[in-house]
């Protein structure tokens, strides 16, 4: 691959495992590995991945949840109005819509109030209390932003209004000022509800009030949008998300919210139960296009309409925008590529573009195609206005945006975030002192990742092994996303019988082990080098599903020339590792000395040199028996 888009793959395979893991646990030999190499060392673990528990009473973990049922129940039973103050992202605006469905079933009177992407940026806001005060709401409830919303929430408290504070974001150092906070980190350390995304705390809510005022009809399609909003926020698929979406995805493509009915025609998508792949490449990018290009109204309107032929009419409207989208994030990272390839070879720790005239709707968008091409964090900035430009941050698995935005808080009007994004405001004359703070930070960074992307597949595959079985047995360990990602397998030593460049930089291969021969695609693979004629290949499993026929496909992560011989590192001593004539692994110490091992029929480990029992000489061999590709 081109040192452009990927300086340098460090491939770290997997650590040995009993021959035999789990054998109470219904799986084939590969997917048991995969759990016990993340840490599932007991069936009864494994258990509550393919079977989630029950999440327990959500108003024991959230010391808050009591009052805010109560304070609302009030509302609902006088009619109150309340605004549903919700962010332009898919979390935010199916979180709004959500309350709001609920809420008016429930008999109170709800508006949705969420901020212009453009004109207003991120949360509520200031200008926002005044005019909803005027509007003579006394109640807002905040889904999906709040927590750095302190001129806001004092400006409500300044007006006497309340605010049901739900967020999910980096709470900052000093409490809030509000009537209730609902936030996963006032949760107990162990809660199976630390993971929740904003509409994660809106679906809490939303239930335990219905649940409260004996009406539990009134939840409607609130299961279906919590699954939309937390695929989309890329929360983590684990505790209450994950026992909450198994239910949830098999029920989706049977959704009583018309406007998730039309999206899913539009997507081709309605007649089968979705994953949560379904949701992240085909629903959601439809949702966050409209928070992006248009008017976030736009969205809650579609997931609260009634009527199914306006439903397919707004549905269409998120398509084109979704379009539109797609033709301006071209565009973007076209002209941002031009600008870091005229600045030299290798660009800076911390990439940072800025250009007035870029759209702030989708610079997060290109900011991460950028961030996975250089391996390095990246921010767009976008002109605002006043001599003020608006960032968004995307940066790699550990490189933690919030910790770095507020380690340069002093250069910053404002920002916000998580581990893996965040944005911020800032004046342009202080562009280049946090563009150096930020590669000091970068830098240090990339000193412990040895500046290289680290590929760890979980287990060794054969091409052969990759059938319809396997498949079925896959989809038990669903849904796959962030905190529970699908599996990463890699097969040794196959023969590469053809490639084909597609149009989009992605590359189409046919591989082979003997007689079996499986198709593999690589997305955005940019450099247009030969791939070997014998390669190793670090892959994911999915179903294709083309012109009415579905075949399974390796998705290819990494590739790399095959190489017979291994070698194993150790401190400043290097081993070798190949297979003989006879089958046998062959393990050479720096000296020149060789130990020989081979597996028998059930996978147990022969070697009758005495050497091989030192616990040092025998990881070793396992070890090289994985590299070798001879053992799982």
């Amino acid at each position: 691959m081109s040192s452009s888009q990927h300086p340098t793959w460090s491939w770290q395979l997997p650590k040995p495992i009993p021959s035999d893991p789990l054998p109470e646990v219904p799986l084939p030999l590969p997917l048991r590995a995969v759990l016990v190499r993340r840490g599932v060392l007991d069936s009864s673990t494994a258990t509550t991945i393919l079977e989630p528990p029950k999440p327990p009473d959500p108003c024991d973990h959230f010391p808050d949840l009591a009052k805010a049922i109560v304070r609302l129940q009030g509302a609902c039973q006088i009619a109150e109005s309340v605004a549903i103050c919700g962010d332009y992202d898919a979390d935010g605006m199916t979180s709004t819509a959500l309350l709001m469905v609920t809420l008016k079933c429930l008999g109170a009177q709800p508006i949705a109030a969420i901020p212009n992407r453009k004109s207003e940026g991120y949360g509520l806001n200031r200008d926002m209390v005044i005019r909803l005060h005027e509007q003579g709401i006394r109640l807002i409830v905040t889904v999906d932003n709040g927590v750095t919303a302190q001129d806001a929430l004092q400006q409500a408290e300044n007006l006497s209004m309340e605010v049901i504070l739900t967020d999910h974001h980096t709470l900052p150092d000093s409490p809030l000022n509000v009537l209730c906070l609902l936030h996963p980190s006032v949760t107990p350390q162990d809660s199976p509800y630390r993971c929740l995304a904003g509409v994660g705390l809106a679906y809490l809510l939303a239930s335990s009030l219905a649940e409260a005022m004996d009406c539990k009809e009134a939840i409607g399609p609130a299961r279906d949008l919590f699954c939309i909003g937390t695929v989309a926020d890329m929360a983590p698929l684990t505790g209450a998300n994950r026992a909450f979406l198994r239910e949830g995805l098999n029920n989706l493509h049977r959704t009583r919210c018309k406007g998730l009915r039309a999206l899913q025609r539009l997507a081709g998508i309605e007649e089968r139960p979705l994953k949560a792949e379904d949701i992240g490449f085909q629903l959601a990018p439809r949702i966050n296009a409209v928070g992006r290009l248009g008017d976030p109204q736009l969205v809650v309107k579609l997931l609260t309409v009634d009527n199914e032929d306006e439903a397919m009419t707004l549905a269409r409207q998120c398509d084109q925008l979704n379009r539109q989208r797609k033709d301006l994030c071209n565009a973007i990272e076209a002209e941002a590529i031009a600008l870091v390839e005229a600045e030299g070879a290798t660009p800076p720790p911390f990439l940072m573009l800025a250009q007035n005239h870029w759209h702030h709707g989708v610079i997060g968008i290109v900011a991460a195609r950028l961030m996975e091409r250089y391996f390095r964090p990246t921010a767009l900035l976008a002109g605002e206005g006043d001599g003020r430009l608006r960032a968004s941050v995307r940066a790699p698995s550990g490189f933690a945006v919030n910790d770095s935005l507020k380690a340069c808080a002093v250069h910053l009007d404002r920002f916000g975030g998580h581990s893996a994004a965040g944005g911020f405001t800032i004046r342009a004359e202080k562009v280049g002192a946090l563009h150096e703070a930020l590669n000091k930070l970068a830098s240090n960074w990339h000193a412990t990742v040895g500046g290289g992307v680290s590929i760890s597949p979980e287990t060794l595959l054969k091409l052969h092994e990759i059938n319809l079985d396997l498949w079925n047995s896959l989809q038990q360990l669903e849904p796959f996303g962030i905190g529970h990602p699908a599996p990463l397998f890699w097969a040794r030593n196959c023969l590469v019988v053809d490639q084909h460049r597609m149009r989009g930089g992605h590359l189409q291969l046919i591989l082979a082990q003997g007689d079996c021969q499986r198709r593999a695609i690589a997305w955005r693979l940019i450099s247009e080098a030969q791939v070997p004629e014998r390669i190793d290949v670090a892959f994911r499993i999915n179903m294709n599903h083309w012109q009415g026929e579905d075949r399974l496909q390796m998705e290819v992560v990494a590739l790399r020339a095959y190489c017979p011989e291994i070698n194993l590192h150790r401190k400043d001593k290097t081993y070798r590792c190949l297979i003989d004539k006879e089958g046998q692994m062959v393990l050479v110490n720096p000296k020149g000395e060789v130990l020989k091992a081979i597996l028998s029929s059930n996978g147990k480990l022969k070697c009758t040199d005495s050497r091989a029992r030192h616990p040092y000489i025998h990881n070793l061999i396992e070890e090289g028996l994985i590299g070798l590709g001879l053992r799982p």
